[in-house]
């Protein structure tokens, strides 16, 4: 396809940083563009196979704490989240169960909720609220130290990354970019890959064998930085 065309179909202003990073290079210009949708789609992949880990395991966590229907019952009158702090916890369960309705099982709300629900798990009022336990997930995490903690408000932020990166692909923002300019760059997506694999093993998940076949995070950011 022409330029031209292409940049028809995508809109001069969404291609104009595209040629800016290619020094006006239209050709490598539409290469850096689908480049920038592999690594999107190679990401939101190793994204979702965190997602579901991450839920899974918080569930499996607070299922021998709080019983197998934590999350509904949390959600009811005199749960642990029906208070003023953990009211858009509670509206987000009860709005799935709205959803799902007469379908409902625990796995299936599980399921409907989304990461930054699971995200705000480690937020100061829902942490306490689920008793303080769910650092546990990450047996593996470091031990703090006075210099650094990492508590729940450092898991938290990093996840907060994490989602940060999934609303981006999602919304088909570039990822190819150095952050605010238009220049090419990869290390945004090989940091955000990297916090990713660092919370598997926290979780002593093997990731290697986790992503086997589905992970080519290194190999399309070499070819963005060779274009």
């Amino acid at each position: 396809m022409k330029f031209q065309d292409f940049e028809k179909i995508m809109t001069p202003a969404r291609m104009s940083r595209y040629r800016t990073a290619c020094n006006g290079n239209s050709k490598k210009a539409m290469t850096l563009y689908r480049k920038n949708l592999l690594l999107s789609q190679e990401l939101f992949t190793v994204i979702s196979c965190f997602e579901i880990a991450l839920r899974n395991t918080i569930d499996n966590q607070l299922n021998q704490t709080l019983g197998n229907d934590w999350l509904r019952n949390g959600a009811a009158d005199g749960g642990i989240f029906n208070n003023r702090h953990c009211r858009l916890t509670r509206d987000n369960i009860n709005d799935a169960l709205h959803k799902l309705n007469h379908l409902y099982t625990h796995n299936k709300l599980v399921a409907e909720l989304g990461f930054g629900f699971w995200r705000y798990m480690f937020a100061p009022n829902q942490f306490a609220a689920t008793g303080k336990t769910l650092l546990r997930i990450f047996p593996a995490k470091p031990t703090s130290t006075a210099a650094m903690q990492y508590n729940q408000t450092f898991v938290f932020n990093q996840l907060a990354q994490i989602n940060n990166l999934r609303n981006r692909i999602a919304h088909h923002e570039p990822i190819c970019f150095v952050p605010g300019k238009p220049v090419k760059g990869t290390t945004y997506a090989r940091q955000h890959y990297g916090l990713i694999l660092q919370l598997f093993q926290w979780m002593t998940i093997d990731e290697g064998k986790l992503l086997y076949g589905i992970d080519h995070i290194h190999t399309v950011c070499d070819q963005i930085d060779a274009i």
